[in-house]
């Protein structure tokens, strides 16, 4: 019982943050899936994407994915963004497999920019483009959220409701980037 009363209550806490999450962004409808796109690289040097997919539940660790990122100048985080999510989306096209309603991208506008073309290139609709940028003090809580489609800038106070879930977000993008970056790096040692 208790084990149940654990679930039903972590449920309903994870329910109510995406709720919170969809009034914030001023979405439609509760986003079913979630992804989010971050870039590691020390100087420019083994950069890797990676990508963290959240639903309803929370975390869906067993399709987040990482991407060597190559063939592009050092420090091109535009660049790499933008081959990423390509890989990504093309996969995805190829093999029939699920879209986002939400794509969060760590950054600002030129990483919104990259993503919206992507999509764009590929003839994907409906997906809301999200940039996560850190605001002018890089404090977490003054976040500024970027919407791709209304080309809106949000600086929600650090109090949002819908905020820590976008943070818990791009938190574990960024950890499973800034892990593949050493791994890489270890490899290429």
């Amino acid at each position: 019982e208790l084990a149940l009363g654990t679930e039903l209550t972590s449920h309903a806490a994870q329910l109510a943050r995406a709720e919170a999450l969809r009034d914030l962004l001023g979405m439609p409808s509760l986003p079913a899936r979630i992804e989010c796109f971050d870039i590691s690289h020390t100087m420019g040097e083994a950069t890797v994407a990676s990508c963290v997919v959240f639903d309803a539940g929370g975390p869906v660790k067993s399709q987040y994915r990482r991407y060597n990122i190559s063939g592009l100048a050092p420090g091109d985080d535009y660049g790499a963004m933008r081959q990423a999510l390509a890989r990504r989306f093309k996969r995805g096209q190829a093999e029939g497999g699920p879209l986002p309603d939400l794509l969060l991208v760590d950054g600002g506008k030129g990483q919104v920019a990259e993503a919206r073309a992507v999509l764009a290139d590929l003839g994907i609709d409906g997906v809301d483009v999200v940039g996560v940028a850190k605001g002018s003090s890089r404090k977490p809580g003054l976040e500024q959220l970027l919407l791709g489609a209304a080309g809106r800038v949000l600086t929600p106070p650090g109090d949002a409701r819908g905020l820590p879930l976008i943070q818990q977000i791009r938190d574990e993008a960024h950890r499973f980037a800034i892990g593949g970056h050493r791994q890489r790096r270890q490899h290429l040692a």
